[in-house]
């Protein structure tokens, strides 16, 4: 739609002593009309002037919520449009319609549609609107049952749709859990009701333009940060075996504890009201590193254990009621006295006897622990029968007759 110049001059070229109107009078229209008397069309033109007169009127045109004063011959609202130079498009708002006659002081009212996308509902929507104001888009759609919703220009200025948020109107402010109403004055943008609210914002915080319940325009401020994130977690350490040649084969020592380290990765955020909506792996790397734990393990080989001496042999006490004890002629077996009594009991005298469990050894039936702890070597039966006596007295001596406890018994010897 184009529209001529607001002070684009007009005139009544038939009221010869009249002012000019609104705008500036034609001087070169009067000098036009002479010609025309002197070739006798005087009473036409004077008729005709008189008509001309009668329908010449001034109309208030509001083109977009701009107001001025034209002067028209136009009977109808279409002629008037015709003569501005103004077209009507699809979705414009004219008011009263095309074919209403136009009288002396009537209003013509003129808002030009545009398209512009709003969300309803959530979800995005291309609409057409002649509001004039942010408020009257939204309250006009919510009064339609829809919830609609408008992004706000991150200058503050002018809005995305170059309209003002109202004109002497309230407003609604909700940030950070809490609404202001506010009262704006003249015509007021989403800065100027931010303001009134005393509500700061950040160039990331999003502002949308909505109604409230009772449809006041609504500026909700939604709090976007960028910000950082980080989470740790702990990394396992190793564990490591290493030779040692001072130490025994067998043998371990720990060299080293271990101790775990630490993994960190960071995240590139983005929160709303405090929320965490989207989060961006930015860096992972172990911070600290595992201490290995460390354990020496002996290889070096073992000495030969050294033969134990054996015990002196003690005398063994005399039994009241045994018999007087010889002692074992070099390399045999004793031949009389309580040691052959005792061997005869237990092995019948066989210097080789071995029991039929197979856990008892030699004349005097030794167990192989028993023999080992006397300081005898190899098995009890392969000794020499004088050797298997001598630790069998040091025996004796040591633990008493106790142990041979059913032949000491049946000797008389417990």
């Amino acid at each position: 739609m184009s529209a001529p110049n607001p002070l684009q001059p007009t005139t009544d070229p038939y009221a010869a002593d009249s002012a000019p109107s609104v705008e500036t009078a034609a001087p070169a229209k009067k000098r036009r009309l002479l010609p025309l008397i002197a070739l006798g069309l005087a009473p036409v033109l004077v008729a005709g002037g008189a008509v001309a007169a009668h329908a010449h009127k001034s109309v208030d045109l509001e083109i977009d919520g701009e107001t001025r004063t034209v002067s028209t011959f136009a009977g109808s609202v279409e002629g008037l449009l015709a003569e501005q130079g103004i077209t009507i498009g699809e979705n414009d708002l004219l008011a009263p319609g095309p074919e209403s006659s136009l009288d002396d002081g009537a209003d013509v009212v003129v808002r030009t549609a545009r398209q512009v996308t709003v969300d309803v509902n959530g979800e995005p929507q291309v609409v057409w609107t002649t509001a004039l104001t942010q408020g009257d888009l939204v309250g006009g759609l919510f009064e339609s049952g829809r919830d609609v919703t408008l992004a706000a220009s991150r200058s503050f200025e002018r809005d995305a749709l170059n309209l003002p948020l109202v004109i002497d109107g309230e407003a609604d402010v909700v940030a950070d859990g809490e609404t202001t109403r506010v009262q704006l004055d003249g015509e007021a943008h989403v800065q100027d009701a931010l303001e009134a609210a005393d509500v700061e914002v950040s160039r990331t915080d999003r502002i949308e333009i909505g109604a409230a319940d009772d449809g006041t325009v609504q500026v909700t401020v939604t709090r976007v940060a960028a910000g950082e994130r980080t989470e740790t977690e702990p990394v396992d350490f190793s564990t490591v075996e290493r030779q040692d040649g001072s130490l025994y084969v067998g043998e371990k020592k720990v060299v080293q504890e271990g101790a775990p380290g630490e993994r960190t990765r960071t995240f590139a955020t983005i929160t709303v009201d405090g929320k965490e909506v989207t989060s961006t792996l930015r860096s992972d790397e172990v911070t600290t590193k595992p201490v290995d734990h460390v354990i020496a393990v002996g290889t070096k080989e073992r000495p030969a254990p050294k033969p134990k001496p054996a015990p002196k042999p003690a005398p063994a006490p005399a039994a009241a009621s045994a018999p007087a004890q010889r002692s074992a002629p070099s390399g045999g077996a004793p031949t009389s006295g309580v040691w052959a009594q005792l061997a005869q009991c237990e092995s019948g005298g066989n210097p080789t006897a071995v029991s039929a469990n197979g856990l008892y050894y030699g004349l005097y039936q030794f167990s192989v622990q028993t023999w080992q702890a006397m300081g005898g070597s190899g098995l009890p039966s392969q000794a020499s029968p004088a050797e298997q006596t001598q630790r069998a007295q040091a025996l004796q001596a040591q633990s008493g007759w106790g142990q041979w406890p059913a032949c000491a018994a049946k000797l008389g010897l417990l």
